[in-house]
């Protein structure tokens, strides 16, 4: 029957008419006696593209309050903050054409990279450190942070659509796109140039194509195929494809659509009045391209982009194997001659770790034998040239040839498997040598060290031989199995006195080694750290006509293929504990946050609207019971579903939870570091489902009495978005690094697990007027400081002066004990444990100095409290040499060895590769 219009003009709801069949827009669905064919009972056409004017209107109004919400005050703070460091530094490298290597797909940092290139960026600005300010240098950071925050403000007309979409009222969507608005750690997130706002705009664009095009589906056979069909599903295969190439976590998406996918198909199926073999492969195949072709084709072509503006060498080649880096500007390589004889002039690399090639320097080790250091080293150099030679050297017509040139005359004599060699360094004069000597750093037993001996002339010892076992296995062609050639045979130096093996694994010496990566002789070391092969190979003899070789092109898809496996590789090997992360247990309920940075007595820290988050986890509460008590229902033969609310009720928001689940239990699995922004995909859908059930609770369930009582529904849509904006205010100050005080900060600390320091607010607001510059101005403005008498005789010219501070009171420090799940434990907790149980450092509170007013002086270079850790997505940098003088990009060679290492390797690796980890203090920021 038809319904009348609502005073307000909005579309009218979608109820059950007497027939039980839903209506919309007054128009009632045509009686079936019974569904015969695989459309869905209870479902309206809730085609988006026919909303009336009023929604449409209201949308804009949304969207304008959104943009003043996530716009407000973005240029704030005009310095770097948290993993702007890192996603910032990205957009300079695609700039200069400096290859990379992030755990992340490149869509989201190509997008920033653009919104900076149009605003006129060089790349030329770093982003190194946190703190360091934009506006001297002119960098367009407003214009790079507009981008994510754009993408914050389409996310509400998203919201808005897609529970237009599901059927809800325009009010209830309405309250779904202020619920998005007013969430503060979707606001913190969308203002920085940051991957996540990127991930949920791509999220929710999915979600809204993939709801319209199952409102189609459940239309019937009758709208199959027809463009609007086609129309949402490429849509939803695009919106995959985006999402994905932002994050992995796009994965989940893909998982959310397909299994919904497979319970169309498998409704489909079972319809055998209207749909035949023919149609149904149909239905198949179209899903098929749009769902999986489209995706991928797209996935692809963002790595083809990514490829084509990374061209040169940069920190993250040495990831990548040799096939992979002669691709890159000034890696590729000459053809070389495919024999290796003796006398060749060669560099053998490492085949594992791609730390590089073996390499000496006129530098000794400072213990053992304090002979001269054997290394691997990531760059072309001539230290990484030696010459083979035989055991003895060759015969004359007055006896032996004497000197290194020895081999330059008569017929070249290939090395063959087995045969015995010494490798004569040419820059230095001495010979690889090896002894039952610990290595100054792998202190272990089956561990000898390798290092370089002798002088010129010297005829050298039986330390210095080495055997060559080809590995036939790895080798590529039949002559490279025989015989050693260039690049295609893998083999094994084979030290002829111990027994050990030429061996590297991912060990950095320390400064003293410049840390290069460790070499050592191994007398059961794995296989692949113990592999060698030669790149570079000269000889006067093997002339232009002898045959050469090269690195096989891997091609985009090599390229591509090797490129996922060092992601994925990388990605599960950030497992280290982390200052700020948290588990998903504590998500649903925002135990924690994430401070992300400090300065100036403000504070920007990750937590969300604490009413809209705990009111959303409530609703998948609400669902789970119904879901439980219904199962048990129709257990005992009771007939729920064939009430079409229930049904609907059942499954459009199981939907929504349904995709709440595959983008938050999958992290259960993980080991990896985990933070709290992890859950926002999970939060979106979870605040859908909020709205459906509330849409359904005032709307479409006759039994509570409220669908006749639209008023009444109105009102509480008022109510709680006023709450949710009464909270969003209280905790804005944090969103935005606004002023604060203390009091302010203390009054909204509803969880003591909430780790925010409100201590680093003043007292009062006046207090800000007094402020010390900030760190990006007070470095342009501290004037020289004269050195005064000290032991040291004055200050480090290296330091920042120091502004004059007023005379401190007091010294205050904090220091806070917590257990494994964060919670902050008192004095008698801690002195009940004392003994049963270790403390480690995870992070420190750092030392306040306070004037007599309460303010805080400056104690350490200014703006040094901004320093933030590394991040773990992106810093798992691989072990490098120092950098060179040019700074060309090639300063972080790759040294990561295989998964199965066994366990005595471990034993002696450096797990924190001997660089100081910074502390995350209150005002830091870490991810």
């Amino acid at each position: 029957m038809a319904q009348k219009a609502e005073p307000s003009g909005t579309q009218v709801l979608a109820k059950e008419s007497a027939n039980g069949a839903r209506t919309t827009n007054g128009v009632a669905a045509p009686k079936k006696d019974k569904i015969k064919d695989f459309s869905s009972e209870g479902v309206a056409d809730n085609d988006i593209f026919m909303l009336p004017a009023s929604d449409f209107q209201l949308l804009g109004l949304l969207t304008a309050v959104a943009a003043l919400v996530r716009l407000f005050r973005i240029y704030q703070p005009s310095s770097v903050v948290f993993d702007e460091v890192h996603f910032g530094g990205f957009a300079s490298k695609y700039i200069k054409g400096r290859f990379f290597m992030d755990v992340h797909p490149p869509l989201a940092k190509l997008l920033l990279t653009l919104a900076g290139w149009l605003a006129g960026f060089d790349g030329n600005f770093d982003f190194k450190d946190i703190g360091k300010d934009y506006v001297e240098p002119g960098v367009p950071y407003v214009a790079m942070r507009l981008l994510p925050a754009l993408m914050g403000v389409m996310t509400i007309p998203t919201i808005f659509l897609t529970l237009k979409a599901t059927g809800c009222r325009t009010m209830t969507a309405a309250m779904g796109a202020g619920l998005v608005i007013f969430e503060n750690g979707l606001l913190t997130q969308s203002r920085l140039i940051l991957l996540d706002s990127p991930l949920i705009i791509f999220t929710a664009f999915t979600a809204l194509a993939w709801t319209c095009f199952t409102n189609q589906h459940e239309q019937g056979p009758e709208r199959a195929f027809d463009a609007s069909w086609w129309f949402w599903l490429v849509a939803t295969g695009l919106g995959l494809g985006a999402t994905v190439s932002v994050k992995w976590v796009g994965l989940f998406t893909i998982a959310w659509v397909g299994s919904l996918t497979l319970v169309q198909l498998w409704v489909v199926l079972g319809d055998t009045a209207t749909v035949t073999p023919r149609l149904l492969l149909k239905h198949f195949l179209a899903r098929l391209f749009c769902l999986v072709v489209i995706p991928l084709t797209f996935y692809l072509g963002l790595f083809a982009i990514h490829f084509l503006c990374l061209v040169n060498p940069g920190d993250g080649d040495g990831f990548m194997s040799s096939e992979f880096q002669a691709t890159l500007n000034s890696k590729a390589m000459q053809d070389v001659p495919a024999d290796v004889v003796l006398g060749s002039r060669v560099s053998i690399r490492h085949h594992n770790t791609h730390g590089g090639y073996l390499h000496s320097h006129n530098h000794m080790y400072p213990t053992g034998s304090k002979q001269q250091q054997i290394t691997l080293y990531p760059h072309k150099d001539e230290n990484n040239v030696w010459l083979l030679e035989n055991q003895t050297q060759p015969e004359g017509l007055d006896g032996p040839i004497k000197g290194s040139n020895a081999w330059d005359t008569g017929e070249p004599i290939p090395i063959r498997d087995k045969t015995v060699l010494r490798l004569y360094h040419t820059v230095t004069d001495r010979r690889l040598h090896s002894h039952d000597v610990r290595p100054p750093v792998s202190e272990a037993d089956w561990q000898n060290e390798v290092s370089a001996y002798g002088y010129e002339g010297f005829e050298g010892d039986a330390n210095d031989y080495f055997r060559v076992e080809i590995v036939k296995s790895l080798s590529d062609g039949a002559a490279a199995k025989e015989r050693v050639r260039t690049i295609e045979t893998k083999f094994r130096l084979v030290h002829i006195m111990t027994g050990c093996a030429l061996f590297s694994h991912k060990v950095k010496l320390p400064d003293w080694g410049f840390e290069q990566q460790e070499v050592t002789c191994a007398k059961q070391g794995t296989l692949p750290n113990s592999i060698w092969y030669v790149e570079q190979n000269e000889h006067p003899l093997l002339g232009a006509e002898a045959e050469k070789v090269n690195y096989k092109n891997p091609g985009f898809l090599g390229k591509f293929w090797e490129l996922q496996k060092v992601m994925w590789q990388t990605n599960a090997g950030l497992v280290e504990s982390h200052a700020w992360d948290s588990r998903p247990p504590s998500w649903p309920v925002l135990r924690r946050g994430i401070n992300f940075w400090g300065k100036d007595r403000r504070q920007i820290y990750l937590i969300g609207n604490p009413v809209i988050w705990w009111s959303s986890t409530a609703a998948i509460g609400i669902y789970f019971v119904f879901k439980a008590l219904s199962v048990l229902r129709w257990q005992r033969g009771f007939k729920d579903y064939e009430n079409i609310n229930f049904k609907r009720f059942d499954y459009e928001i199981g939907t929504s939870v349904l995709g709440w689940a595959f983008h938050y239990f999958p992290f259960f699995l993980m080991q990896r570091q985990l933070f709290l922004h992890h859950y926002f995909p999970a939060l979106y859908f979870a605040i859908v489902a909020l709205c459906q059930v509330y849409d359904f609770a005032t709307n479409r369930i006759s039994s509570l009495g409220l669908r006749n009582r639209p008023a009444v529904g109105r009102g509480g849509i008022a109510i709680f978005l006023a709450v949710s904006i009464v909270a969003f205010t209280l905790y804005a100050p944090l969103s935005y690094g606004n002023r604060w005080t203390q009091s302010a900060c203390n009054k909204v600390k509803i969880l003591n697990t909430w780790d925010f320091d409100c201590s680093v607010f003043p007292t009062e607001l006046s207090q800000y007027s007094v402020d010390a510059p900030s760190a990006g101005n007070a470095a342009q403005t501290a004037a020289p400081v004269a050195p005064g008498p000290s032991d040291k005789g004055g200050q480090d010219q290296n330091v920042t002066p120091q502004p004059a501070a007023e005379p401190s009171v007091s010294r205050v420090e904090k220091v806070e004990y917590r257990d494994q799940d964060g919670n902050i434990l008192n004095e008698a907790q801690v002195k009940e444990l004392e003994g049963k149980v270790s403390f480690e450092t995870r992070y420190e509170t750092r030392t306040r100095v306070i004037d007599a007013d309460g303010k805080e002086v400056a104690d350490g270079p200014v703006g040094a409290e901004g320093v933030a850790p590394p991040h773990p997505d992106v810093e798992r940098l691989p072990e490098t040499a120092p950098d060179v003088a040019d700074n060309d990009g090639r300063g972080s060679p790759a040294t990561a060895s295989p998964e199965d290492d066994v366990s005595k390797e471990k034993s002696v690796e450096n797990v924190d590769d001997g660089r100081p980890k910074p502390a995350s203090e209150p005002s830091e920021a870490t991810r």
